[in-house]
């Protein structure tokens, strides 16, 4: 007899408009090659191990969502979003906790639905590195560009050989970064991700390799970019 696969569950982040992309259509409900890009990360969510997902919402797209969900290879919940990105995630994590279904999780990745062609190999190493005992996980690249960091009227040149980019998904142990976003929220403190709210709570943070595949797509440009992924596939 097979042991019952552990789940491990997706927090999806797609609340957001999408400004800087243009358009009157969310951000996550683009379509790429035939396939919204909310549906695309969902994909590559479960291909690296992923076994359900929570995906968080704008109020009044709810009904687009799911249908743009309808065919996911794994059970997808939606739930609303919050004012700030760190609140859209905190309700996730609400709605991961009150679905008997999901609540005995103990491995959640949180993922913004905009790169939506992370490699599911990217996936399982943050899935590993979790299972493994890490309570939060980033998947990075290096930093390829020049970077200048400024100082009023001046600027000066940074060593990019000690500078990550992060990415998504990043894992986490469930209750950590629960009890860390109820933090955050007692403090009245902004991060900019889940990793950061985690390190606010004095956890360490471990890293894995990202992929340069996991382009976010926030401009107009990118949707070129992932329009050539998309042919690859």
């Amino acid at each position: 007899m097979h042991e019952p696969v552990e789940p491990v569950v997706a927090v999806v982040v797609a609340a957001g408009s999408g400004t800087r992309l243009g358009g009157e259509t969310p951000k996550a409900l683009r379509v790429v090659a035939g396939r919204s890009l909310v549906a695309r990360s969902v994909d590559q969510l479960a291909a690296g191990g992923c076994t359900a997902a929570v995906v968080v919402v704008a109020a009044g797209t709810e009904d687009a969502f799911a249908a743009a969900l309808a065919d996911a290879p794994i059970p997808c919940l939606l739930t609303l979003g919050g004012a700030e990105r760190q609140d859209s995630v905190r309700h996730g994590l609400d709605a991961v906790r009150a679905e008997p279904a999901l609540a005995g999780c103990r491995v959640v990745l949180v993922h913004d639905a905009a790169r939506a062609f992370v490699p599911a190999d990217v996936v399982t190493r943050v899935i590993d590195a979790v299972r493994g005992g890490s309570v939060a996980v980033v998947p990075v690249v290096p930093v390829v560009d020049t970077v200048r960091a400024l100082a009023g009227a001046t600027s000066a040149v940074v060593d990019r050989s000690a500078l990550r980019a992060v990415q998504t998904p990043q894992g986490f142990d469930l209750a950590t970064l629960a009890a860390a976003h109820a933090r955050l929220a007692a403090d009245g403190v902004v991060v900019t991700d889940d990793a950061a709210a985690c390190e606010h709570a004095g956890h360490p943070v471990t890293l894995v390799a990202g992929s340069r595949r996991s382009l976010k797509v926030t401009e107009p440009l990118d949707l070129v970019f992932a329009e050539a992924l998309a042919r690859q596939a």
